[in-house]
């Protein structure tokens, strides 16, 4: 199966007959091609959680709708699709996701007329379970653990006792159902899956920091814990060991499908005295009868532990700046390409108004169109975000509402002149530069020109440009 099928375009087409174009971009992303959602149409469903005449709960709606399908292809899709809103979208889509008493039944789905429908089926299976706690976390604790404040002043770092254990098994269960993905290298077969792994590789090493950043307050604060709560602290670290021994093996994997090694954390665990310390403790608290480690020895040991755990989250840190500056750059590789854009648009226009407008140079009002440069700076900037295509100059004149006609003729001879430096001349009876000291007439060529003096060397356009983009 390859290329969308004739019921998505079907469906987009409805779509754009009915003028929903959210419910639009969520068909398109969800299409029935063996690939993941393609970045632009993920794009606009971010932009759009952003906008705050957009309905979440019907751009949510729709995306439990795609999930009815019985394709695995388009409930896959529907499923990255949301968790990618979740990750990249604004926080009221998350925040609408967790009021909701129940997001996505999928334990049966199953694709049985389909390639490969029975085992991306069980993932489906999973990937939905996994979805269904990010979202209940969020209901639980107010907070999506992966965007936190990390570090030694963040939130699980300061979090009081009773509190963090409180928090810590929620991240606990999030992280189970994350890591019961269970992907193997030879099952991530095509681009909707590898889609999906992927978006869980970055939750995975985000939802780690937090816990690893809540255990080293844990372990900090052990000591100085009553019996009850020492007794559940000591469970809480027994499960992070075995946590952390399981993600491993989920970066394994990660590294073996192709991530880069440099993007993968290092796990540092912590010495297996410590863990002998904190029972030991316990037991004491318990009046049972044990050789309890002396103060100095006990402090030394837990240093050792908060050491390997904080250069684990260093790693972790390191991985958040990288993708940081990835995201920055492609950003700013995105405005640049507006910006060119925008003012090839902007040409365009101008070309247009030029002939339309100007009347052979002269403005519709009868005034010549050779003004005072202090009339180009009266120029409304509403004109600006009103270009997003070429349009008539009808709508050119619409957007310029207010400004005089004689104002944009000015303007579009002088984005025209910019955008066409090599314009040549095509009035009869002009001369044209033959590259020697005489003139000729284009028209007349048995015409001789006496030498005349060259006119002065234009200023650099650059200049103009520039003075331009600063008006606009």
């Amino acid at each position: 199966m390859s290329g969308q099928s004739i019921t998505d375009r079907i469906a987009a087409a409805q779509h754009s007959m009915t003028g929903s174009a959210i419910s639009k971009a969520v068909c398109k992303a969800t299409t029935h091609e063996v690939s993941g959602p393609k970045k632009k149409h993920l794009d606009y469903l971010i932009h759009c959680t952003n906008e705050m005449n957009v309905n979440i709960p019907q751009l949510a709606d729709t995306l439990f709708e795609r999930t009815a399908n019985s394709s695995w292809v388009v409930v896959f899709k529907a499923l990255i699709t949301t968790h990618h809103l979740m990750m990249y979208g604004n926080e009221r889509f998350i925040q609408y996701l967790a009021s909701r008493n129940t997001l996505f039944n999928l334990n049966n789905f199953l694709d049985k007329g389909a390639l490969q429908g029975y085992d991306m089926s069980t993932f489906i299976r999973r990937y939905s379970r996994y979805l269904n706690e990010k979202a209940m976390s969020y209901r639980l604790v107010a907070v999506d653990f992966t965007k936190m404040k990390r570090g030694i002043d963040g939130v699980m770092r300061t979090m009081n006792t009773e509190k963090l254990i409180k928090t810590l098994p929620i991240i606990q269960n999030q992280l189970d159902a994350l890591l019961d993905f269970q992907a193997n290298p030879n099952e991530l077969t095509n681009g909707v899956i590898n889609s999906a792994f992927m978006l869980l590789f970055k939750d995975s090493i985000r939802l780690f920091a937090a816990y690893n950043e809540g255990v080293i307050n844990l372990l900090e604060k052990y000591f100085d814990m009553k019996k009850n709560q020492c007794k559940d602290a000591l469970d809480i670290y027994k499960k992070f060991l075995y946590r952390m021994t399981k993600l491993s093996e989920f970066l394994k994997v990660a590294e073996q499908v192709g991530i880069d090694q440099g993007d993968i954390p290092d796990l540092s665990q912590a010495p297996s005295s410590l863990l002998e310390a904190l029972e030991q403790h316990l037991a004491s608290l318990e009046g049972k009868k044990t050789k309890e480690l002396n103060a100095d020895t006990r402090a030394s040991t837990l240093s050792s532990a908060v050491s390997s755990l904080s250069s684990t989250g260093m790693s972790f840190s390191r991985m958040d700046e990288k993708e940081k500056q990835q995201a920055l750059e492609e950003e700013q590789a995105r405005l640049q390409a507006l910006k060119v854009t925008h003012f090839s648009h902007l040409g365009q226009i101008a070309s247009e108004s030029q002939v339309q407008s100007c009347g052979g140079g002269k403005a519709s009002s009868g005034r010549s169109g050779n003004l005072p440069p202090s009339d180009l700076f009266d120029l409304q900037p509403a004109f600006i975000p009103a270009v997003q295509s070429t349009p008539s100059i009808s709508t050119v004149n619409s957007a310029w509402g207010g400004t005089s006609p004689a104002q944009k003729c000015t303007f579009a001879h002088l984005v025209a002149a910019l955008y066409r430096p090599e314009m040549q001349w095509s009035q009869p009876g002009e001369k044209k530069l033959t590259g020697g000291q005489n003139w000729q007439n284009k028209t007349m060529s048995t015409t001789q020109w006496s030498p005349a003096p060259m006119a002065p060397q234009p200023m650099p356009v650059q200049h103009v440009v520039r003075s331009l983009i600063e008006i606009l």
